[in-house]
């Protein structure tokens, strides 16, 4: 029996795109030609406890089998999904496959060196370009007041008024954010993140927070991890509307600061545009 946990199989299923019962692009004959290679009938009863699909007999080969077994069989399968670069058109999900291959490597006991934490000067100097306004999902009235608060914002920071930067970079991220909800609701319903009342239901959007929109954007994959690490810095400094809560804090905004936020609503936005990779 492997060790493999509830939220590491997670991470794979939606890997190995199981959500139909299928795994990957394996046909039967294919599937069970590669288990065949480990010395595995992964199409024999042994591993028809939940089912016959090639999902099911994954998730009963993942309950049945040692850590080194299904860890190789894993780390195979990531090397030919990633060798081909998409599947079925879809392109592969980077940040998926890296958290696959850490789950491989500790079910095979290998130890991965600690990657390098990512530096605001690092963010800084990545190129980002802000996208044609058109490609985002919000609605075609907004489509203009975003583009004139893109371009305030840019006035704003040659004028070195940099705390009207961050506000409108902030509201700027927040509308992009709601209109992808308000586009996909059920991909942002259904994220675990998602706020909840006290009888277990998701609030209305307009009920969540920033934050709360930050945090299942990343999760259903919409922004990257270090949008979202940055993107809740961007939201921290936007509260100093409130002029109390800049006094309390002591802290003026200077010129990183704003080009910091404004790296990250560009970052945001061509990531919601669909053009980072």
């Amino acid at each position: 029996m492997s060790s493999i946990t509830d939220i590491e199989k997670r991470y794979m299923e939606k890997l190995l795109d199981m959500g139909g019962g299928y795994v990957l692009d394996y046909s039967d004959p294919s599937y069970g030609e590669f288990f065949k290679r480990h010395g595995i009938n992964i199409h024999g009863p042994k591993y028809q406890t939940y089912g016959t699909s090639k999902a099911k007999k994954m998730r009963a080969f993942w309950e049945q089998e040692p850590d080194a077994v299904v860890g190789k069989v894993l780390s195979e399968m990531m090397d030919s999904y990633e060798a081909d670069g998409e599947l079925n058109g879809r392109e592969i999900d980077k940040p998926v496959l890296e958290k696959g291959r850490s789950i491989a490597d500790r079910l095979l006991g290998k130890k991965r060196p600690p990657k390098p934490k990512q530096t605001v000067d690092d963010f800084l100097h990545r190129e980002f370009t802000v996208p044609n306004v058109q490609k985002l999902p919000v609605e075609a009235q907004a489509v203009p007041i975003i583009q004139s608060r893109l371009n305030e914002a840019r006035t704003a920071m040659g004028a070195g008024a940099y705390l009207s930067v961050i506000f409108l970079c902030g509201s700027v991220l927040e509308a992009i954010l709601l209109g992808a909800a308000q586009k996909e609701p059920a991909r942002f319903n259904k994220a675990n993140s998602s706020p909840k009342r006290n009888d277990g239901s998701v609030k209305q959007f307009h009920e969540w927070s920033l934050a709360q929109f930050i945090d299942v954007s990343c999760e259903i994959g919409l922004l990257k991890p270090d949008i979202k690490k940055f993107s809740h810095g961007l939201r921290d400094f936007r509260n100093y509307i409130h002029p109390y809560e800049q006094m309390v804090s002591g802290f003026t905004p200077d010129e990183h600061t704003a080009k910091v936020c404004f790296q990250v609503l560009k970052a945001a936005l061509a990531s919601v545009a669909g053009e980072r990779r």
